[in-house]
């Protein structure tokens, strides 16, 4: 009767130790709102394509992480440290995939509400490109070969390096790989197949010269300024 007793409480014990953790390692994540509708980024981007891209790819994304974090959680609670480390390539890749997307959607606007629209020429931002690249053209230019060197799947970023004196540099990432550390997102564009097939099928470079035309040139002049 003791040893069963003591069981119990052992149960009892773990399970509330496995609650804990789950409730106290990661908060889960839900789709941000757009500030657009569907169609409003045509013709360069299909309203079909941004409803996909939200409302299915977005959504593995958020729904992979939340799964992900939750299965870590209990498997860090109960020791099951195999489990943990293969859990976190889940975690890596949809975290990867849901912050890579958050930051994308928020960097595209409609023509009508400002897509395109370069930053002001007196701006500390607009003297940094105008300083490094010569012109927002030319950073457009290198971006986009940067986009169509991409192999397979995955992003670029133009960042704002706090290491090198807030430079401002064009990098890759392969898959659903986002940047960290002194690099700070000003533009993510995302190079995946689900972004552009239905519309540019596979002239993907004909979507990379489109997207400038609704890149929100306001939120990446705010993220440069605020980090």
């Amino acid at each position: 009767m003791l040893s069963t007793v003591k069981t119990s409480a052992r149960s009892l014990r773990n399970a509330r130790s496995v609650a804990s953790v789950i409730g106290a390692v990661r908060t889960k994540v839900s789709l941000p709102d757009l500030d657009w509708d569907y169609g409003a980024l045509e013709p360069h981007i299909s309203g079909q394509i941004n409803e996909l891209h939200y409302t299915k790819h977005h959504q593995t994304y958020v729904n992979g992480y939340n799964q992900a974090i939750e299965q870590h959680a209990e498997a860090k609670a109960k020791g099951e440290v195999k489990k943990t480390v293969e859990l976190q390539k889940a975690i890596n890749f949809h975290g990867g995939g849901y912050t890579n997307h958050c930051l994308f959607w928020k960097n595209l606007a409609p023509e009508k509400q400002g897509g395109g629209v370069p930053p002001a020429d007196e701006s500390d931002f607009a003297k940094r490109i105008a300083l490094q690249y010569g012109s927002l053209d030319n950073l457009k230019a290198v971006t986009n070969a940067k986009l169509a060197g991409i192999q397979g799947s995955g992003w670029a970023f133009i960042v704002k390096n706090k290491e090198n004196g807030g430079a401002l540099d064009v990098v890759t990432t392969a898959n659903q790989d986002t940047v960290l550390g002194p690099l700070v997102p000003l533009v993510a564009i995302d190079a995946w197949e689900h972004a552009y097939y239905l519309q540019y099928q596979n002239v993907k470079v004909d979507y990379f010269k489109a997207i400038w035309n609704v890149i929100n040139w306001k939120e990446a002049e705010k993220r440069y300024l605020v980090n």
